[in-house]
């Protein structure tokens, strides 16, 4: 069996092909679906999670594979791969170039390494637990910012919060000592990169924050949910990211009010 490091190179490679196959899509003419949740859906979707599935069956026929859109197969498998194809399909659909492509190998449910690919801006960032994270190859590390209201903190989904969440939506509002509201992961891999201190996320799928956790980890950050607990597959979607344990204690104090 392989080692989890012997895994990078092939998941490097899978970030390029799903990159060059969601740049084939991207700003194009697109046929769009929408979920029962009202999410959208595109060609572009489906395309690059069906390549990214032929070349992980191809190597890996033993471990399992979870994507968003054509699910688990697997799942009962020690080794397993979770992709977001496009992570953003909003961004994407609507030409904006922050949306991502989510990558993870988990062993035991585990993450293990995580690769948030940004396709549109030539930007691949990898993880491996234990072993540090990169962008494009150089080392990047989270920043050293302790306090809240010093921090650049981000909103990610923030009209959900605030439809479901007003009262914390509400003290957001007065947090940190820059707020910026985005969608998808980018602002996670801002985190890993040491540009931003913390990301408050919200309504995620597994494929959306196990990959992320493995980078922001492997970058020196500390990822959880909303109550402080490890992140898992069955976790409820309520995420925080920060860049020091005394950031990520002020996050969960803001977070209970």
């Amino acid at each position: 069996m392989q080692k989890t490091l012997d895994y990078t190179e092939h998941a490097v490679r899978v970030a390029e092909i799903a990159a060059e196959a969601a740049r084939g899509y991207f700003r194009g003419r697109l046929g769009v679906e929408f979920k029962e949740d009202e999410s959208p859906v595109t060609q572009a979707d489906k395309g690059v999670e069906a390549k990214v599935r032929a070349y992980l069956e191809h190597h890996f026929p033993d471990h399992g594979i979870f994507g968003e859109e054509h699910g688990f197969d697997g799942a009962d498998r020690e080794d397993v791969w979770i992709i977001d194809p496009i992570d953003g399909t909003r961004s994407f659909l609507s030409g904006h170039p922050l949306f991502g492509f989510l990558l993870g190998y988990l062993k035991g449910g585990l993450p293990q390494l995580g690769v948030i690919g940004m396709p549109a801006l030539g930007e691949t960032f990898l993880g491996v637990r234990g072993q540090g994270a990169t962008l494009n190859g150089t080392p990047v590390h989270v920043s050293s910012q302790t306090r809240l209201q010093q921090s650049v903190l981000f909103v990610n989904e923030g009209d959900k919060i605030h439809r479901d969440c007003p009262q914390l939506f509400e003290r957001l509002m007065h947090s940190g000592q820059t707020r910026r509201f985005a969608y998808d992961c980018y602002p996670h891999a801002l985190l890993a990169a040491g540009h931003v201190d913390a990301v408050i996320d919200y309504d995620l799928q597994p494929y959306d924050y196990l990959p992320v956790l493995a980078v922001v980890e492997a970058a020196g950050g500390v990822m959880t949910d909303w109550d402080g607990a490890p992140l898992g597959l069955d976790s409820d979607g309520r995420v925080i990211s920060a860049a020091t344990p005394e950031l990520h204690a002020d996050m969960l104090a803001l977070i209970k009010g």
